[in-house]
């Protein structure tokens, strides 16, 4: 899903489960999609073993998770089954189900419905669909997704034949990229759809070459959804089967992929939530910038969500840090395999380097690769790090750039959008009371530094401080991230949990788990803002001079374990 996010689609499709679990589970992927991914989704909803009592569950379901579009279908039958019946008081047809939809939802979904230009398994009368197709419009449906198809011509036809019956909702054409030749094979013979000639011509030389059929298939895919668009069509619905690449591959070379010379227009500088209630959020602390998804766990239970300006933050309360979604990300080997066994400082150091420079896609205080934003601030963000300080979080200041801008922009077009420089990372603590006398000296500096066990230290008040914001015609300024006292203790006890969870990766008594128990324990969480937004390089100077002591100074651990024992003048005693 995420990867699918950077592709800028207008929906993605969740394909219903029918009965049990597996419906469940399509349920739980709306809402994972929609409030943690900021996806708009498509749910589909057969009525296949599904009697009205499941169905209302899976539209509520479905609208308490923020879903706005809905796919009716009649479904195909239960494997074990041969033909298709109606489940007990379910519904028999999908524009039964789309009219009760309508009558029970109002406007709320828009409802799309299947077409078949090549005709359907148990019906090849392509009129006829039309005709039944027709009867699903007019039931209430506001979109049509077809089936999979290659054969251009016979698309043109069949939209013509639809329009004509007076279907004028949008048509929105299947396309199947191509993966393998066999799965091409299989597929377009599973859904009997005709594959033109000179297609055949194109692939079967190459059948074996798994490479060339993906690179043969691009061009081909590309070349129809050129037709498509010319013809007059203005979305175009890809079968993904769950594999992003040849989909992407297709994307690319019609040029829709967003890129940095052409982004996607972010709304706001953070991913929104479009979970139910949340479309209208529009302020987040920065704290959890590069931890969305932990974010939006600990803030699920709010009665209302931030719009224009950060309310009083001690009434709505942060989740707990068992919450789903919040804990680190990935088992013990996969996180020793990303990171390593750290042994010193200089190890940590090593690490975070690696992230600024691409080499790692996540730390334990960042769930996804460092951003093109950075780069401005890059060097000073490697200096830092190599004179053993981890930085955390971390934007430069921008002063005015069009809303437009490839890397800085957000909102509306023809705004303009700022923001100050902010620095968070963690520093020894015997560096602390330096540090803050530095900070304290430049008027324009704000900080908030704390350790573990608390006691913080702030030269602040509790109202929020405005990071970022922007400024557009006819709006108020909008202020989308902000730095706030209680937000940030509520992320400290995050913070330093994130640590610990790492450390835990590692066997007790190891090096690595004893080193970052100890960046953990005496270590602080700081923040620091300067609020002269024309200058990002105040909040590096603080630093000049300061170094970690002991960078390369490795932490003694236990003897080596053997299977779960610790050897020790030849007995074996357990840890």
């Amino acid at each position: 899903m995420d990867r699918m996010h950077g592709l800028g689609p207008s929906f993605i499709d969740i394909t219903w489960g029918a009965g049990g679990r597996l419906s469940d589970l399509t349920c739980e992927m709306v809402g994972v999609a929609q409030s943690v991914y900021g996806l708009e989704t498509c749910m589909h909803l057969t009525c296949t073993d599904m009697p009205q009592e499941k169905i209302d569950q899976a539209l509520q379901t479905a609208y308490k998770a923020g879903c706005t579009n809905i796919l009716a279908l009649r479904g195909d039958p239960p494997r074990e089954k041969e033909a298709w019946e109606a489940a007990d008081g379910g519904f028999r047809y999908a524009k039964d189900l789309v009219k009760y939809i309508r009558e029970k939802y109002g406007n709320h979904f828009d409802i799309g419905v299947g077409a078949y230009p090549e005709g359907a398994d148990d019906n090849p009368d392509v009129d006829l669909l039309i005709d039944h197709l027709k009867e699903k419009v007019d039931a209430g449906s506001t979109f049509i997704i077809t089936q999979m198809f290659y054969d251009v011509e016979n698309f043109k036809t069949w939209v013509d034949k639809c329009r004509a019956k007076g279907i004028t909702i949008p048509i929105i054409p299947g396309i199947m990229p191509i993966q393998t030749y066999d799965s091409f094979i299989r597929r377009s013979t599973w859904t009997k759809a005709h594959v033109p000639a000179p297609w055949m011509e194109a692939l079967e030389p190459v059948k074996n070459d798994d490479a060339a059929v993906r690179d043969i298939g691009k061009r081909l895919i590309a070349e129809m959804c050129r037709e498509l668009l010319a013809f007059g069509i203005n979305h175009l619905h890809f079968y993904t089967m769950n594999l992003a690449q040849a989909t992407k591959l297709v994307l690319e070379e019609l040029g829709l992929v967003p890129s940095d010379e052409s982004p996607i227009q972010r709304s706001l500088p953070w991913r929104p939530s479009l979970a139910l209630g949340r479309r209208g959020e529009d302020v987040r602390p920065v704290f959890w910038r590069n931890r969305n998804s932990s974010y939006v766990a600990r803030t699920q239970t709010w009665d209302e969500y931030p719009n224009g300006r950060w309310t009083d933050s001690r009434s709505p309360a942060f989740g707990e840090l068992d919450a789903y979604g919040v804990g680190l990300k990935g088992s013990n080997a996969q996180n020793i395999k990303l990171w390593g066994e750290p042994k010193s400082v200089k190890d940590i150091s090593t690490i975070f380097i690696d992230f600024l420079n691409g080499k790692l896609e996540r730390l334990p205080w960042s769930d996804s690769p460092i951003t093109i934003e950075a780069n401005e601030i890059k060097d000073s963000l490697l200096d830092l790090n190599s004179r053993g300080f981890l930085t955390i979080n971390s934007q430069p200041a921008v002063n005015g750039v069009k809303s437009s801008h490839p890397v800085y922009g957000w909102g509306p077009k023809n705004g303009f959008v700022y923001q100050k420089a902010y620095l968070e990372l963690l520093v020894p603590s015997y560096l602390i009371d330096e540090l803050i006398t530095r900070i304290e000296n430049n008027e324009d500096l704000t900080y908030h530094a704390v350790s573990k066990e608390g006691g913080l230290k702030t030269n602040t008040r509790d109202s929020p401080n405005a990071l970022t914001w922007g400024i557009f015609a006819g709006r108020e300024i909008i202020q989308p991230t902000i730095t706030e006292t209680v937000s940030f203790l509520a992320w400290k006890d995050e913070a330093f949990r994130l640590g610990e969870d790492w450390s835990k990766c590692h066997d007790a008594g190891s090096p690595s788990r004893k080193l970052i128990q100890q960046v953990m324990n005496d270590w602080y969480l700081v923040n620091i803002v300067d609020n002269d937004f024309h200058r990002s390089n105040i909040v590096f100077d603080l630093f000049k001079d300061l170094e970690v002591k002991e960078l390369n100074t490795e932490v003694p651990g236990k003897q080596p374990e053997a299977n779960g024992t610790t050897e020790a003048n030849g007995a074996a005693t357990k840890n």
